[in-house]
């Protein structure tokens, strides 16, 4: 008897990388998407409503999930996006391009959200399904953070949160010492750490051994795998003049991992983020010193190895899967 898929809510800020992993979840036969929260983060949350909003006439997955438009600004502190590395539009500049007879390629979803308050539908969802639930957040948590304002017992029960975020024993990627996704609301990951959730991390130390080269894309086939041809070229160039190796598939790995948390080898640790460091800010702190971490006031499990080239074929086969 096939197992039943599990449901998740995803919660994203498309963004290359979240178009590839909200194509992967709503691909994968072991997940069932029931709703997708935008928030601000790579590009401004209207732009990231209307990514996934065109990912998902793209693919018209049935039942169709819930959308839900959330945040349009972090906690305490301005909004600062990743346009350089994703595109204006969030989408490496694909919404440029035309068809032969001149009409745009990707255009503007003809309707919106079905909902604004993203934080509302986490607390919803939390309560439909309890312990089946998985969240996964694939941008700032500053939904999530809110929706903990409101609904903690409820969010406490579900089966797990799997969040792309953090960078304990490797540099951060826009800053030293930050991870973009923490970075951007320090205050929304610190609140969410310090929540009790079921939380398991998966940052910097494992998805920059997954990744994407020019080589790994299919040849030009029906509509899903141009979507994916379009979409990065830019930020495979950006990850190519900036670190070398082509593009990390840092939100869908966290999918992949959601999916088989098998990918990678998970540590408890108790881990904390910097809210006012002058040269720290968003930064995840963990006590790696021998006898100091482990289950003693652990805050959630993090992924400390993955079978880097195990996981990038589990992400790769499903994508290119779903456009075959």
């Amino acid at each position: 008897m096939a197992t039943a898929a599990r449901p998740v809510v995803i919660d994203t800020d498309p963004g290359v990388d979240d178009a590839l992993a909200l194509c992967l979840a709503l691909c994968s036969p072991d997940l069932c998407v029931e709703a997708i929260t935008t928030v601000a983060g790579n590009v401004p949350v209207e732009t990231a409503t209307r990514n996934a909003l065109r990912i998902l006439d793209l693919l018209r997955p049935a039942p169709r999930p819930v959308l839900a438009q959330g945040a349009s600004e972090p906690l305490k502190r301005p909004l600062q996006t990743a346009c350089e590395v994703h595109g204006e539009d969030g989408l490496g500049g694909a919404t440029a391009l035309l068809t032969p007879d001149g009409r745009p390629r990707y255009p503007d979803p003809p309707i919106g959200p079905d909902r604004t308050d993203a934080p509302e539908v986490l607390a919803e969802m939390a309560e439909r399904f309890a312990a089946r639930l998985t969240i996964i957040t694939l941008g700032p948590l500053t939904n999530l953070a809110l929706a903990l304002r409101g609904h903690a017992p409820l969010l406490r029960k579900v089966g797990q949160v799997v969040a792309m975020g953090g960078a304990l024993r490797v540099p951060g990627n826009v800053t030293p010492a930050a991870e973009f996704n923490i970075w951007v609301d320090p205050e929304a990951a610190a609140e969410v750490l310090q929540a009790g959730l079921p939380l398991r991390l998966v940052g910097l130390d494992v998805t920059h051994q997954v990744r994407l080269a020019a080589r790994d894309l299919p040849p030009p086939g029906d509509l899903v795998t141009r979507f994916i041809r379009d979409i990065t070229p830019q930020t495979l160039a950006w990850s190519e003049a900036a670190e070398g190796g082509g593009m990390p598939l840092h939100d869908p790995l966290a999918v992949a991992a959601a999916a088989d948390p098998t990918l990678c080898a998970w540590e408890e640790l108790a881990v904390r983020v910097e809210t006012r460091g002058e040269f720290t800010t968003g930064m995840t702190v963990a006590d790696l010193r021998p006898g100091r971490g482990g289950r003693s006031g652990a805050t959630c499990e993090v992924a400390m190895a993955v079978e880097a080239e195990r996981a990038r074929r589990f992400i790769l086969e499903r994508l290119w899967r779903s456009s075959s």
